[in-house]
C-alpha cells in the first residue's frame, strides 16, 4: 500500500526556495513536470504517481523553479544556463539517493536527459512528451513561449497560444517568472544524445508532435523502448495509459 503524499521543501544553492512533493515506498524515482505545469497537474492529480508507487516506487515530485509551490523570483540572475539541471541534481543529494531513476515530461524530459548528459547517473531514463528536434533546438520552442508571456490577451481563441495562455491561468503561472526561465535552455547534440546509455522510455502521445519527432529520438537513443499512447501535448497527461506506460517500464527489471 502507497503512503500518504507529503510535501517539503529545501534551500537551493542560491538561497531559492524550492518544494517537492513524495508519494510512496521503496525505490526511488524522480519525476520532471512540464513547463508552465508543476507536480500535482503532471503526476498527482490524474493518478500517475499513485499507480506508479502501487508498484513499489518512492515517487519523487519537485516543482520545478518558477512553478508550482516553488519560489518564482522575477531577477534573471537566478535564472543562469541549465539552473534546472542544477536543481534538480540538488534535490537528488539533499536527498541522499545513490539509485534512483529518472524521468520527466516535456521541459521535464528535456531537463532529465540534460541531467544525464551532465553526469548524472539514474538506472533508467523517462522521456515523456519529448521530440528529438525539441532537444536539439531549444530556441524555437522558447521563441513560442516567450511570444505567449509577450502577447497575453491577444491570441485568437481556439490557436495554440491561447490554449497555452489557458492552461498557463489554471495553474496560476508567473509570466515574470517564466520569461527568464525561457533563457536558461541548453541544445542538446546527436551525438550527446547518442551517447546516453540508461534504457530509456521513450513516451509519446499519438498526436504530440510539439517538440519534434519522439520516434526519431527512440531511434537514435542506444537503448530505447519507444512507446505511444492516445492523446496531443495537451492532454496526453490526462490519461490513464500515459502513467500505465511508466509504471510498466519501471516495473521491470
Amino acid at each position: 500500500m502507497a503512503s500518504s503524499l507529503t510535501s517539503h521543501d529545501f534551500t537551493a544553492s542560491d538561497g531559492i526556495r524550492l518544494a517537492w512533493h513524495e508519494l510512496g515506498e521503496g525505490k526511488p524515482v524522480v519525476l520532471l513536470h512540464g513547463l508552465f505545469s508543476d507536480a500535482h497537474v503532471n503526476w498527482i492529480k490524474f493518478g500517475h504517481a499513485e499507480r506508479i508507487a502501487g508498484r513499489g516506487f518512492r515517487v519523487i515530485m519537485p516543482d520545478l523553479r518558477a512553478h508550482g509551490q516553488s519560489e518564482k523570483p522575477h531577477d534573471p540572475r537566478f535564472y543562469p544556463r541549465e539552473v534546472l539541471v542544477r536543481d534538480a541534481r540538488e534535490l537528488i543529494a539533499h536527498l541522499a539517493l545513490e539509485e534512483y531513476d529518472l524521468g520527466g515530461y516535456s521541459l521535464g524530459a528535456r531537463t532529465a536527459l540534460r541531467m544525464v548528459v551532465t553526469g548524472a547517473r539514474p538506472r533508467r531514463l523517462i522521456v515523456a512528451g519529448m521530440g528529438l528536434e525539441g532537444l536539439l533546438d531549444t530556441g524555437a520552442r522558447a521563441a513560442h513561449f516567450k511570444r505567449i508571456l509577450e502577447g497575453l490577451g491577444s491570441f485568437a481563441q481556439g490557436s495554440p497560444e491561447w490554449m497555452a495562455e489557458q492552461f498557463l491561468r489554471t495553474t496560476g503561472g508567473d509570466p515574470a517568472a517564466l520569461l527568464p526561465l525561457l533563457d536558461s535552455f541548453a541544445d542538446t547534440s546527436e551525438a550527446e544524445i547518442a551517447a546516453v546509455a540508461q534504457p530509456t522510455l521513450v513516451l509519446s502521445g499519438a498526436d504530440d508532435r510539439d517538440n519534434g519527432s519522439a520516434e526519431a529520438l527512440a531511434r537514435l537513443l542506444p537503448d530505447a523502448n519507444y512507446v505511444e499512447v492516445p492523446g496531443n501535448h495537451m492532454n496526453v497527461v490526462t490519461k490513464a495509459e500515459f502513467g500505465k506506460a511508466i509504471a510498466d517500464f519501471l516495473e521491470r527489471d
